[in-house]
């Protein structure tokens, strides 16, 4: 395998997005010697800066970003260099106003923010190329050149236009797709309604209808508008992978689910040389370590399990939710070292100096408006050489126990209208499955439907409501040949144009559950269904319930009240070498808790008793050895158990026996061996 790591970095990545343009040049110099006294390894610049680089059309000003990026490789600070494609100047707007979106609702945008781009449109995608070329040609081979930075958080805040650009566009993908008008009309079940088209230039995106429009075709104009954004970052890539060879190619992603729900990030991990992630906390009232960490996970399994990037995230508050809460002390070093323990090689803010201007002159940054006589500076500084003394880390991976099974093609589908319960939020269930996973101390790895799960004791399903025929082939094989599946209710219903398997649901998962659901029996708002066991256990569930009949799968759970009392609500399915169980409701917490312990009996994962809450434990292990991150987000002093003895880097002390994790801190430790 190619090295895809940052060219030139020997170090993990410290630092954050650089934008000098904001800047008189008086202060760059005390920039990088500030950036070099907190240890920043790489910014990120250029992000932004068409406007500055392309004056005019056709006119180039690269003189500053000379000057810039001489400085940074002048004391030792490699760069991850921006396309600025996600800013056209207003000179190019203006000349082609059609380059910006329309809403389904026929509205165009205006300028004066920040990607609002039609993503068909011809001339943008010739402007994109021009700038591009015009960078790689300058820079491609430059001393302080790490990797490549494409555009930047494609698919926010638009990723979908409806305009006639888009519409002739998205003819041309659906011929390229399906061949024939006919199998359009197949896949979208047309007959409905009496939609039914003789010829593509018939058709048009799914612009505002009076009432609920076709699924099919909203589906697959999701997929189009993914495929034609990720088009373009191709473009980009190819020309910088010709002019500047052997330089690493990403843009970055958003894949936690609270923040994107546009892109097919399984799609763009592919397309990438290294894949990197934006994470921010939501401050909603969960636990935000839990979302960070299920969106570190789900950013490393988009890498195929390879070492990723950090290369946003915030040091303390942001500015763009109702109310943005500043991190507590020691919280920003726990954010960063998490996102490392999950694979990460490094920790990277936006931005290095907080604006004085702009829409996010309130976004923390690494070197706030009180500069450095401040607790976030102080703090920015100690992490700094916390991170650099980790950097034997650096290849390393991290090592999971379970696997979640998660598709963004299926989110869309089951977001469409016209469910048999607005109430169930596939998001919602992903999130409390993996809460409940992360609370029994187990590392998670997400995977595709269709991927080899064989690696894993225990596969939790917490939300598919679209599989394909292949993907319940593979889950019925997994279970087969010794797995543990756990299936959450409304996965396996239809196939891949959102239409209802043949047959009973739940579709492709019958024989694997070894049951059918004769009908979906959805709870009114607040209304509860109680559960009872064989052995007095209770369970509570609301949302959703299910009038299930066992076809080999035996009864654990049984409805004890409400419309389907009597009825099978928690089943468990001995099929070939391995066991299938099947949840018909949404369960609470302590509910999920009560059957992800059966399950993982099952599969022979035993508890951690000996770990409290909210303390994570990961490891990561390679050739250079294996380390184990403790990450205390509690207020509370702890100790945790150590197999085996070794060194903690952070201190330089050995740690054998119990390792002391002091509140709200982090120990990593190189084991022995």
């Amino acid at each position: 395998m190619p090295d895809l790591s940052p060219r030139g970095l020997t170090r993990l990545a410290f630092g954050g997005d650089y934008n000098p343009e904001q800047w008189p040049e008086s202060v760059w110099q005390e920039d990088v010697r500030l950036m070099n006294e907190a240890g920043v390894t790489m910014v990120s610049v250029g992000i932004f800066s068409w406007a500055l680089l392309e004056p005019a059309p056709g006119e180039y000003d690269f003189g500053w970003l000379d000057r810039v990026l001489g400085l940074l490789h002048d004391h030792g600070i490699r760069v991850d260099l921006g396309t600025p494609t996600v800013v056209p100047p207003v000179w190019f707007y203006r000349a082609h106003p059609e380059a910006l979106p329309v809403t389904a609702e026929g509205m165009r945008y205006e300028f004066g923010s920040r990607g609002a781009i039609c993503h068909s449109n011809a001339d943008y995608r010739a402007a994109a190329a021009a700038v591009t070329t015009q960078l790689a040609e300058r820079y491609g081979d430059h001393p302080a050149l790490a990797m490549w930075h494409v555009h930047n958080e494609y698919g926010v805040p638009v990723s979908a236009c409806y305009c006639d650009s888009c519409a002739a566009h998205f003819r041309r993908w659906l011929a390229d797709t399906y061949g024939t008008v006919d199998a359009v009309n197949e896949a979208w079940g047309t007959a409905f309604w009496g939609q039914r088209y003789s010829g593509f230039e018939q058709i048009n995106p799914p612009r505002a209808t009076p009432t609920a429009g076709n699924p099919g075709q909203a589906l697959d104009y999701r997929r189009f508008a993914d495929a034609t954004v990720r088009e373009n970052f191709r473009a980009e890539r190819d020309i910088l992978h010709r002019l500047s060879p052997g330089v690493p190619v990403t843009t970055n992603f958003m894949t936690a689910l609270s923040q994107c729900d546009s892109m097919d990030y399984w799609a763009w991990g592919r397309e990438v040389d290294l894949v990197t992630n934006d994470h921010y906390l939501i401050t909603d009232g969960r636990r935000t370590h839990v979302n960070l960490a299920m969106a570190a996970d789900l950013t490393r399994s988009v890498a195929g399990g390879a070492p990723w990037l950090l290369l946003e995230h915030s040091t303390s508050g942001v500015n763009w939710q109702p109310r943005n809460p500043a991190k507590a002390p020691g919280e920003m070093a726990r954010n960063s070292l998490a996102h490392v323990a999950r694979g990460s090689e490094g920790a990277m803010f936006f931005q290095w100096r907080q604006s004085r201007r702009g829409a996010e002159k309130f976004h923390s940054a690494m070197l706030p408006h009180g500069g450095t006589d401040t607790r976030v500076w102080r703090e920015v500084v100690e992490l700094g050489s916390a991170v650099d003394a980790l950097s034997a880390v650096r290849g390393t991976r991290t090592e999971a126990d379970v696997a979640m099974l998660w598709d963004w093609q299926s989110w869309w589908a089951q977001n469409l209208a016209w469910r048999p319960s607005e109430d169930h939020d596939p998001r919602e269930r992903a999130d409390s499955f993996y809460e409940a996973l992360y609370d029994r101390h187990l590392t998670v790895d997400f995977a595709h439907p269709e991927a080899d799960l064989s690696a894993y004791p225990l596969v939790v399903v917490p939300a598919l409501y679209l599989m394909t025929e292949a993907a319940g082939n593979n889950l019925r094989e997994y279970a087969e040949n010794g797995g543990t599946l756990l299936v959450s209710y409304f996965s396996g219903i239809v196939d891949e144009h959102d239409a209802v398997h043949e047959g009973a649901c739940p579709g492709v998962l019958r024989d694997v559950l070894g049951l059918t659901v004769e009908e979906f029996s959805p709870l009114l708002k607040d209304e509860r269904v109680h559960l009872a066991a064989a052995d007095g256990s209770a369970l509570t569930g609301d949302v959703w319930s299910e009038f299930v009949v066992p076809r080999g799968a035996e009864t654990v759970w049984t409805y004890a009240d409400g419309l389907t009392a009597g009825r099978p609500a928690v089943t468990r399915h001995r099929t070939g070498r391995g066991t299938a169980w099947y949840v018909s409701t949404r369960l609470d917490a302590q509910g999920l808790d009560a059957v992800l312990a059966r399950a993982a009996g099952d599969a022979g994962i035993a508890p951690r008793a000996d770990l409290p809450r909210d303390v994570e434990v990961v490891r990561r292990g390679g050739p250079s050895g294996t380390y184990l991150f403790v990450i205390n987000h509690t207020a509370g002093d702890t100790k945790v158990p150590l197999e085996t003895p070794g060194t903690e880097l952070l201190t330089g002390e050995r740690a054998a026996g119990r390792l002391a994790v002091p509140a709200g801190a982090v120990r990593v430790v190189r084991l022995d061996g």
